[in-house]
């Protein structure tokens, strides 16, 4: 590990022991070249003119390193659809922790190389079925589970740290579910990561022909699943909450607004991406810290169950000073090193 993954990796710790704010989602566009039924992000792209600009990105960077060290997920729509999208990975690994999600069809080998010499700390790549005709379907884009996990190796064989640095992403929805298993061993024989989020159906404008959650308890058998693949990289108490989700609505306030947030790909900032049309305010037009101040207030947020995403996973894990359990794994399973 390099000196500066060391001071950054001790910088976000510190902060997560102060409580200071951690986690940002960031939509870098809203562009994407496939059709998931599930988004509804694809048919609300702005033009490139109107998305946040690299030297928004640098402010933004600057920004966000006064309220904490952050885990800055950067994300689309399609993000390698941004041609300056490794020029904003380097502006925001100079102080953060940058983590890329991707569908894959536009990385090269090149692309990967480059993304990880900026900086980049982990990439996941989203690939939801274990075949390639319900893949392909659902992302309505021909291909697109071969170029995934080209892209998957692409990123392997060019992360410092190799597979550690890289995951699939699976959305847990109820007709895959069972598949998971077999996506594990797929994810295993590559030698990377995999990691899951639970469908939203309740954020906002989430698209009604998305899919449906899992229509019954599934935690006892993920956790199986999280005991026998170490390669699982997800929180946990993640897993052994979505029953409570799904069936109680019985889990703790959720940390949106507070010490994690959502900036869209035109500077909107909300509490979460569930919550993308709670704005606060904008980054253009004001700074970060005025913006974070209002949105601690949590109006409009308060006591919101409407989703057990991974993002909220991650926050519920570390928010707060932290559990010991979410400690245990992000210092051991969740390790890019």
């Amino acid at each position: 590990m390099s000196w500066r993954e060391t001071r950054r990796d001790l910088a976000f710790a510190a902060g997560l022991a102060a409580r200071k704010p951690f986690q940002v989602l960031l939509q870098v566009t809203n562009r994407c070249n496939m059709k998931c039924p599930f988004c509804d992000f694809w048919p609300n792209g702005a033009p490139p003119k109107d998305e946040l600009t690299l030297a928004d990105y640098g402010r933004l960077a600057d920004e966000l390193a006064g309220l904490g060290t952050f885990l800055v997920s950067v994300e689309g729509g399609e993000p390698f659809l941004r041609p300056d999208l490794v020029d904003i990975i380097r502006l925001l690994s100079r102080k953060h922790l940058p983590l890329l999600y991707t569908n894959g069809w536009y990385v090269t080998p090149e692309k990967a190389s480059a993304a990880f010499a900026a900086g980049l700390t982990q990439v996941g790549v989203s690939i939801d079925f274990p075949d390639a005709a319900r893949h392909d379907a659902k992302r309505v884009w021909p291909k697109a589970f071969d170029k995934a996990w080209a892209a998957v190796r692409a990123f392997r064989d060019a992360a410092p740290h190799a597979g550690r640095q890289v995951h699939v992403m699976t959305v847990l929805m109820e007709e895959n579910w069972r598949d998971l298993e077999a996506l594990l061993r797929q994810s295993a024989a590559e030698g990377v990561g995999h990691c899951v989020t639970l469908l939203s159906t309740e954020g906002f404008r989430r698209a009604e022909a998305g899919g449906e959650v899992p229509r019954e308890r599934v935690a006892r058998q993920l956790v199986e699943l999280w005991e026998r693949y170490p390669h699982f990289r997800i929180f946990r108490q993640y897993l052994e909450g979505i029953d409570d989700f799904l069936f109680d609505r019985a889990l703790p306030e959720c940390h949106a607004g507070v010490q994690s947030f959502n900036i869209d790909h035109i500077g909107n900032v909300s509490p979460c991406i569930e919550k993308i049309g709670l704005v606060a305010g904008n980054v253009r037009t004001e700074s970060l810290k005025e913006i974070h101040a209002r949105m601690s207030r949590r109006e409009g947020i308060q006591g919101c169950q409407d989703c057990w995403t991974a993002c909220r996973g991650f926050a519920q894990a570390l928010g707060g000073g932290g559990t010991w359990a979410g400690w245990r794994d992000l210092g051991g399973r969740m390790r890019s090193v």
